[in-house]
This record gives structure tokens, C-alpha cells and sequence, in this order.
């Protein structure tokens, strides 16, 4: 029988290399949905929120990358 965890693993890898900074982009996109679906009409809100959020959350990535 063939082992799949280590191939999985390195496919995961591929797309997720550091967790925290995909949990927080996810949680930014989820934000913004969540924004958008409640309030439809102000788009520029759910906008700003993944534009700021996802650019906030990189910046505070790589700070913290650089202190290492």
C-alpha cells in the first residue's frame, strides 16, 4: 500500500507555508464577506476592508519575519 501523508503534506505546503498569515487572510476575506452580505449597498466598506486588512496583515507578516 502507498503512503500519501508526505506528498499531501508537501501539497499542502505548496499553498499554505506559513498558517498564521493564511488564518488571518481568510478571517480578513471572511470579514469582508460577512460586510458586504449585510450591507450591500456600501461596497466601498467590504472594499477597504480587504484592500487595508490584506495589506496590514502582510506588512505585520513580513515585520515579524524580519525580526527573526
Amino acid at each position: 500500500m502507498i503512503n500519501w501523508t508526505a506528498p499531501l503534506r508537501e501539497l499542502v505546503g505548496l499553498f499554505v507555508e506559513d498558517g498564521p498569515l493564511a488564518l488571518a487572510i481568510i478571517a480578513i476575506v471572511a470579514l469582508a464577506g460577512i460586510v458586504a452580505a449585510l450591507a450591500p449597498s456600501a461596497w466601498w466598506l467590504s472594499s477597504s476592508i480587504l484592500l487595508f486588512g490584506c495589506l496590514g496583515v502582510l506588512v505585520l507578516n513580513v515585520a515579524m519575519a524580519k525580526r527573526t
